[in-house]
């Protein structure tokens, strides 16, 4: 990387070799509806208001602490070479530039992270304040679960962008009971994985722990029957802040072949009516929301990111 000898007291470098390919890697790295969901040490989280990403541009978040503190942070984009570098300067204190490299190797990706302050004085001060040592190898590790979270769910995806129209249903914590049932009465099969509970899926940074019996409940479960029609379902129980009501626990699940359909269908639906849950990139590897429409009739969108 061309650094000088004399900086080795006032830098930090680490070193991963992540398990994603260099396109999802970059996704995740480029886009502030992923990076939001990753950046920063263990408890943190993010409100990015700013992110202009090319050379020069401005990247204004606020990490917010488990304690409640808020940390305001601006950057300036020094260097940008896709899918193999991006250089920032940290323009607000502590100040530092940072250099992030991709290195391709087939469907995994070796990262180099490196900050180098400007002074050794102030590298010294966030390492004993701030531990900052510990923050970025926190923030590398919660990278690679968001990477590992995303191949996993997308590999339980539809292959293919091939539109189709669904039914989802909720249950209180009786989908598997519900669709066993369904299973008897229709004669159809089981897709994917079949049965796939919570406890299969790594959920994301923040999500409080599973009881025992959540992790035996349904997180997803798609189920043939005649006429070509699949229904779809998961648990939605209250030890989970869920609060079902029967007749709103059915939706219309599209599934359209682009994001700019499932956009233009999302924004189309849910005019006069209500947004129950608004249209963003999911930890699951899906552009997904949801609402009412002005009749009162419920429908999710699911756009299966490649």
């Amino acid at each position: 990387m061309g650094k000088e000898s004399n900086t080795k007291d006032r830098e930090l470098i680490l070193t991963r070799l992540l398990n994603a390919p260099v396109e999802l890697v970059w996704e995740v790295w480029t886009k502030p509806e992923h990076i939001k969901n990753w950046w920063g040490p263990n408890g943190f989280t993010n409100t990015i208001y700013t992110m202009e990403f090319k050379k020069g541009g401005e990247w204004d978040l606020v990490m917010h602490g488990p304690d409640g503190t808020d940390f305001k942070n601006k950057s300036i984009f020094r260097e940008i070479v896709k899918h193999r570098k991006i250089v920032y300067e940290h323009v607000s204190g502590p100040k530092f530039t940072a250099t992030i490299e991709f290195d391709p190797r087939g469907e995994q990706t070796h990262l180099t992270w490196h900050m180098l302050f400007d002074t050794k004085e102030e590298f010294e001060q966030v390492i004993k304040t701030f531990k900052a040592d510990q923050g970025l190898k926190q923030n590398v590790d919660k990278l690679s679960h968001y990477l590992q979270t995303r191949m996993d769910m997308q590999k339980k995806l539809k292959t293919d962008h091939k539109a189709r129209v669904t039914t989802y249903l909720n249950f209180p914590g009786t989908t598997e009971q519900a669709f066993l049932f369904y299973k008897k009465v229709f004669g159809g099969t089981f897709l994917g994985d079949g049965l796939r509970r919570f406890g299969d899926v790594a959920l994301p940074e923040g999500i409080p722990p599973l009881s025992d019996a959540d992790k035996k409940l349904i997180i997803h479960v798609e189920l043939s029957i005649p006429g070509g029609h699949i229904l779809m379902a998961t648990d939605a129980p209250e030890s989970m802040g869920f609060k079902l009501d029967y007749g709103s626990n059915m939706h219309i699940n599209l599934e359209p072949e682009s994001r700019e359909e499932t956009k233009r269908l999302f924004d189309a639906l849910s005019e006069g009516g209500k947004v129950t849950m608004p249209l963003e990139d999911m930890f699951f590897g899906s552009y997904f929301g949801s609402c009412t429409d002005q009749f009162g009739v419920n429908w999710m969108f699911n756009f299966a990111n490649s």
